[in-house]
């Protein structure tokens, strides 16, 4: 059974960088599309960026794009959110979350429909990241 588990989080003042890691328990790592969200207090939870590991497509949103980097290594059935150019707003609770790829679509469009998260089957604990000014 597939399972991940996400670390990295920590306090950074604004500016600073943050590398976030999420290793996952598969032998079958490029079979699935991974993604991070982060829910910060009081909000609902966003998707931040997702890749489908046996191709490397990789897609953004638009608050992160330019800041963040998201890679996988399959050697290590894990993937890495780099996060550059934090800022308050980027206070959060980070989630890993992975599903089958042949179920799902490529990531732009996992993150174009309505609540993507509900693509998601398997989900890593949270790690937290606090960003002050």
């Amino acid at each position: 059974r597939f399972s991940c588990r996400a670390s990295g989080g920590g306090l950074v003042q604004a500016g600073g960088s943050l590398r976030l890691s999420c290793a996952a328990s598969t032998a079958s790592f490029d079979d699935y599309t991974i993604a991070w969200f982060r829910q910060a207090p009081g909000k609902e939870r966003e998707g931040v960026a997702c890749i489908r590991c046996g191709d490397q497509n990789t897609y953004y949103v638009d608050s992160v794009k330019g800041r963040f980097t998201m890679s996988s290594d399959g050697a290590k059935a894990t993937v890495y959110l780099q996060m550059n150019s934090l800022n308050p707003g980027d206070t959060a609770v980070y989630y890993c979350a992975a599903a089958e790829r042949r179920s799902l679509p490529t990531p732009r469009l996992i993150f174009k429909t309505p609540r993507p998260s509900r693509r998601f089957e398997y989900w890593g604990q949270g790690t937290l990241v606090t960003v002050s000014s």
